[in-house]
């Protein structure tokens, strides 16, 4: 995560996000969300339970801290192989690739609620949390777009395969069960699979979408923004740190979210660490008297 990226580039035109619901896209989606019904056929476990936590805040952190901070916002630095392993899974969360999420989050920050913001919140709950991206238009993202993210050809690989990559990553949690059904009888592959992935997957994919709807409509404003940006501290919680949402949009290119220090931000703490291994480096943080700055 080398160059530094243009806010806006004239060349792109940007949609006004108006076109009606592509209801073909509602297909997996709706699949994704009666899977998880599968729970009553399969059961429940402990080991279970505990995959489905393990795989949710795995690839939250990676949804958060790689596809967010670091390719949306290029708030630090990573190595190639650390850059990748990350990134697949972000992929694996099921919500589409690592360049086309970035392009929309962008897109977000360059509009935030006006007609040219993906996700708008001023045009409803639903809109903003998921009819969104069931518009043809929101699928009009593409590397010319945002070149800077296409220069490992690595990334632009899983942004090309994010749905083979997230059945693969469905097809090991499948495996991990049945290798592990010996030792824990109690579970097996499909009761693995059903709350590895599929359950994990859906509640991953809400959380995220929470902090477009949500994160406009409630909680606090700490800082003065051009957007409705809220603060909202359970949903940092479930978002690895997403739910400061104000402090982001009045500091973007901060890899720390959470600025007080009772304010939790899980991925930064998990960033911190990164740094500390040596697999990332050159990390923005806000301006030391950007607390005070605040309307607190």
């Amino acid at each position: 995560m080398s160059k530094s990226y243009s806010s806006h580039d004239s060349r792109v035109q940007v949609p006004r996000f108006q076109l009606p619901i592509d209801w073909w896209r509602l297909v997996p989606f709706i699949f994704l969300h009666v899977a998880c019904l599968a729970v009553f056929l399969v059961g429940v476990s402990w080991i279970a339970l505990a995959v489905c936590v393990t795989t949710y805040m795995l690839r939250a952190f990676a949804v958060s801290v790689f596809y967010h901070r670091g390719f949306a916002h290029r708030s630090f630095k990573a190595s190639r192989l650390t850059q990748f392993f990350f990134t697949a899974l972000g992929v694996a969360a099921t919500q589409r690739g690592p360049i086309w999420w970035a392009g929309i989050h962008r897109l977000h920050h360059l509009y935030a609620d006006t007609d040219k913001d993906p996700h708008n919140s001023k045009k409803g709950f639903w809109h903003s949390h998921m009819l969104w991206f069931l518009r043809n238009d929101t699928l009009d993202i593409s590397l010319e777009k945002f070149s800077d993210l296409a220069q490992f050809p690595e990334i632009r690989w899983l942004n090309r395969n994010d749905l083979p990559v997230s059945v693969a990553f469905a097809a090991l949690i499948f495996l991990l069960g049945v290798g592990l059904h010996p030792f824990f009888p109690g579970t097996n592959g499909w009761q693995m699979l059903v709350w590895g992935y599929f359950v994990s997957t859906v509640a991953l994919m809400h959380a995220t979408f929470l902090v477009n709807s949500l994160g406009h409509r409630f909680g606090h404003r700490d800082f003065d923004t051009s957007d409705d940006s809220r603060n909202l501290w359970w949903l940092a919680l479930i978002t690895m740190g997403e739910g400061w949402h104000n402090n982001h949009h009045k500091h973007a290119r901060s890899a720390r979210l959470g600025l007080l220090w009772w304010q939790v931000d899980l991925g930064f703490y998990g960033l911190s660490l990164l740094r500390k291994l040596k697999l990332v480096h050159d990390v923005r943080l806000a301006p030391p008297l950007a607390v005070n700055q605040s309307t607190i």
